[in-house]
Formats: structure tokens, C-alpha cells, sequence
């Protein structure tokens, strides 16, 4: 195979994995990563406060949701957003 040939079946974000990839990304495990860089890249989803948020699962019917998405899709906001405003607005 030659190393700039994709490897059967396997991609990244639709983008195929060559030999080439995998050796570059070899090399650089081998080198060594900066643990304190890696930590700054802001991996993951922003916090929404001082603590760590809990996920709470809910379900709906299949009305509910499509009524949720359609107002979700009116107001330029996600679900999740929308449900938090009702609570707020509910426990206020």
C-alpha cells in the first residue's frame, strides 16, 4: 500500500486515513505532547457556572418535540435553551 493511499473504509469527518496520517500522527505521540497546552485548548463544552452542570434526561412525545423544535427554530435557540427558560420562568 502505498503511504499516501487511504486505508480501506476508515475516515475521519468523512476524510479518508492514509498510511501517510497515521505515521505523522506516530511520530508525534512519539515526540511527546505538552500536557499544559493541550489542557488550554479549551477541549469540551463551555461551563455554565462555578459548578459542573447535571444532565437531566426528559421525555416527550413526538407532538411535543416538534412543537419545541418549531419555536426553537422561530427564536434562533436550542432545545436546551428553550427548556431552561421554562423552568426559570416556572420556578420564578
Amino acid at each position: 500500500m502505498n503511504s499516501g493511499e487511504a486505508i480501506d473504509g476508515e475516515a475521519i469527518d468523512g476524510a479518508p486515513v492514509t498510511e501517510a496520517q497515521i505515521e505523522a500522527w506516530a511520530a508525534e505521540a512519539a515526540s511527546g505532547y505538552d500536557v499544559d497546552a493541550l489542557k488550554r485548548r479549551g477541549r469540551g463544552r463551555p461551563g455554565r457556572g462555578a459548578e459542573p452542570a447535571q444532565v437531566v434526561a426528559l421525555r416527550l412525545t413526538a407532538d411535543e418535540l416538534a412543537a419545541l423544535d418549531a419555536r426553537a427554530a422561530r427564536e434562533h435557540k436550542s432545545r436546551s435553551d428553550l427548556i431552561r427558560e421554562a423552568i426559570a420562568a416556572y420556578a420564578a
